[in-house]
């Protein structure tokens, strides 16, 4: 949906009076001093139903507290070589900003591999980077751009995407709806580049079960979609995988290597390093245990299992094709339910 009544604001802030603690204290990591910004959020992911958009925040909250989420950005996956690994099969980064003060946020898709630590460990570092994205970067770029600053733009890079990469639709299922539900609304578009064949077929299928206000945002763009790209943002901000190699020219040659999903990047330095010295200061207070953060995973993902049979199906249609170089034969989707 477009603009909240106010009316359905009101109510809803009404509602939100009523939570108590430890409720109360979890909501204040997530509005940042803006307490009407996640309203609203909550309200566009449930069509500005006041009722469902509570209830929705209530879990939210709930989850919160439940996981401890609060503490997330003080608890370090380690060691660090460990975490390093955990980088290179989990593509993501920080690219720099739009024109207009929002972070870009650049995900490696085709080239993710999730095969060097378990799903836990993937959840947590994908919960840390959004608590550090929502508590350090954004209000960060609030305060650098002179306006309230509080979604972000997502680059998907498609390269190197396969008919196997499709077997990781259990683990993308979880973040994913771990997104949906708990951090609704943070990205305003989704521009996809790089995109193969493969994409190209699968996207027939996935895109009409996708909910409205999802196709909205979602853009392919053509090739590595610079010239698109550079119309809201700098070039210093496109990721690495959308900057164009002219031969014969070393213009911006230094800047093109520059690897944004990489543990020696300075946004995943800086991200790091906080969460150790957090790390430090919560442990005068009580000790911290080792080992992944076991947070409880949705089971309400009922858009994400969809699409993991209808491409489980559409595989089908891949056996005899030229076009496909990879086997799919005895390929299957896992749609998280096992």
């Amino acid at each position: 949906m477009g603009v909240v009544p106010e009316e359905a604001i009101n109510q809803f802030e009404a509602l939100m009076k009523e939570v108590e603690e430890p409720l109360k204290g979890t909501f204040k990591n997530i509005h940042q001093g803006y307490p009407r910004e996640p309203l609203i959020r909550f309200l566009k992911a449930r069509e500005g139903n006041v009722t469902k958009a509570h209830k929705m925040l209530v879990d939210c909250l709930n989850w919160r507290v439940q996981n401890d989420i609060d503490d997330i950005l003080a608890k370090p996956i380690v060691p660090t070589d460990f975490y390093r690994a955990i980088r290179d099969s989990q593509l993501i980064g920080l690219s720099g900003y739009s024109k207009e003060g929002l972070p870009v946020f650049a995900h490696g898709i085709g080239l993710n591999t999730f095969d060097k630590a378990s799903v836990h460990y993937y959840v947590q570092s994908h919960i840390q980077i959004n608590e550090y994205r929502d508590r350090v970067i954004l209000p960060a770029a609030t305060k650098k751009y002179g306006k309230h600053i509080s979604k972000c733009i997502k680059i998907l890079d498609m390269t190197g995407l396969k008919l196997s990469s499709l077997s990781q639709i259990k683990l993308l299922t979880i973040i994913s709806s771990i997104d949906d539900l708990n951090y609704p609304e943070k990205t305003v578009t989704y521009y996809i580049v790089n995109a193969p064949y493969i994409f190209s077929a699968c996207w027939k299928v996935v895109k009409p079960l996708l909910q409205e206000r999802t196709k909205r945002k979602i853009n392919v763009l053509s090739g590595c979609g610079q010239d698109d790209l550079l119309k809201i943002m700098d070039y210093s901000s496109l990721p690495h995988f959308c900057r164009k190699r002219s031969s014969g020219s070393s213009e911006h040659s230094d800047s093109y290597l520059v690897n944004c999903y990489s543990l020696d990047h300075p946004f995943h330095q800086q991200l790091y390093n906080y969460i150790k010295q957090q790390s430090l200061i919560r442990e005068t207070v009580k000790p911290r245990k080792q080992g992944s953060v076991h947070v409880t995973l949705p089971e309400d993902a009922v858009e994400g299992v969809e699409i993991a049979k209808t491409l489980e199906s559409e595989l089908e249609n891949f056996k005899n094709l030229d076009a496909c170089c990879d086997s799919v034969k005895d390929l299957r989707i896992d749609n998280g339910k096992s």
